[in-house]
């Protein structure tokens, strides 16, 4: 990523293979890189994405880790999931020691018509869940599943359980505050 031009109201300047709404959460060589994709999404919306609070959350099952997402001003209600798959990776893009070391996640909020990035933020996740997620990718990098499996493994999940039990189920949970700055503007 770093040879990588990400700037707000630019063409995103990665592949975007699925064109609906929804979210996806990454694992490589570079770090972790969530995107968000939405058709529509207003001037609220990219400001939530950018200074708004968010919960965050980590579901495992049948293998299959789904990182979970509630964010004020962007979703009324209810929680998004979007499962992590490393088996789609070229073996010299996959995580390393290093890359699982930065507990920093990267944010993209990203217009699928256009293609533009539209909001971009950094968190900084807490010990708990930077070690949830390590051990799901560890373990997803000594057994990588088979694309097929893999599918089948998330669509009985998704079957079973709802964004909104996944939560409830959760291995770990981060509450990302409203950006700090902007509680400095309020007051």
């Amino acid at each position: 990523m770093d040879g990588m031009n990400f700037q707000a109201g630019e063409p995103f300047p990665l592949p975007i293979r699925a064109m609906g709404d929804g979210g996806l959460i990454q694992a490589d060589a570079n770090g972790l890189m969530f995107i968000l994709q939405l058709s529509r999404a207003d001037a609220i919306a990219v400001e939530a994405f950018r200074t708004g609070a968010m919960e965050l959350a980590l579901y495992e099952e049948s293998g299959v880790l789904f990182f979970l997402y509630r964010m004020d001003g962007i979703f009324k209600e209810g929680w998004g999931d979007a499962p992590l798959g490393l088996h789609l990776l070229k073996p010299e893009q996959r995580p390393t020691e290093k890359s699982l070391a930065d507990p920093t996640l990267h944010l993209y909020l990203v217009d699928t018509r256009l293609q533009i990035l539209l909001a971009m933020r950094q968190v900084t996740l807490n010990d708990d869940f930077m070690a949830c997620l390590r051990a799901a990718v560890q373990r997803q990098t000594l057994h990588p599943p088979v694309a097929a499996d893999f599918a089948q493994s998330v669509q009985r999940a998704w079957a079973a359980h709802t964004p909104d039990e996944m939560r409830a189920l959760a291995v770990a949970v981060q509450e990302v505050p409203l950006d700090p700055s902007l509680r400095k503007k309020l007051h």
